[in-house]
């Protein structure tokens, strides 16, 4: 199995972006920091747009990014953040080739 990563892109409501961090820290933080499948993860706030949210997420694989997608954890973010959102996010996968460390 080959290293999978996704860049995903949220918009959130107009000035609700903390809430979302809140949100992503109550439930995503913990859950990433205990799951051998992450093997990176950036969480980033878009400098020009202040409704905007991107996150660098690497996995050890594409199965294990679908695995993550069923816990609970996952569950209880999504139904907790979707209300703060504008829509679904922009999801782009990536295969790297390289990476410092890797």
């Amino acid at each position: 199995m080959s290293a999978f990563a996704l860049i995903i892109q949220h918009r959130t409501q107009p000035g609700r972006r903390e809430e979302v961090r809140a949100v992503w820290e109550r439930h995503m933080a913990p859950a990433i920091a205990a799951n051998p499948g992450h093997t990176a993860y950036f969480y980033c706030f878009d400098n020009a747009d202040p409704d905007v949210i991107c996150a660098f997420q690497q996995y050890v694989s594409a199965e294990a990014s679908r695995e993550f997608l069923q816990t609970s954890s996952y569950a209880a973010y999504l139904q907790d953040v979707e209300p703060l959102l504008v829509g679904p996010p922009q999801v782009t996968a990536l295969t790297p080739m390289w990476s410092k460390g890797g």
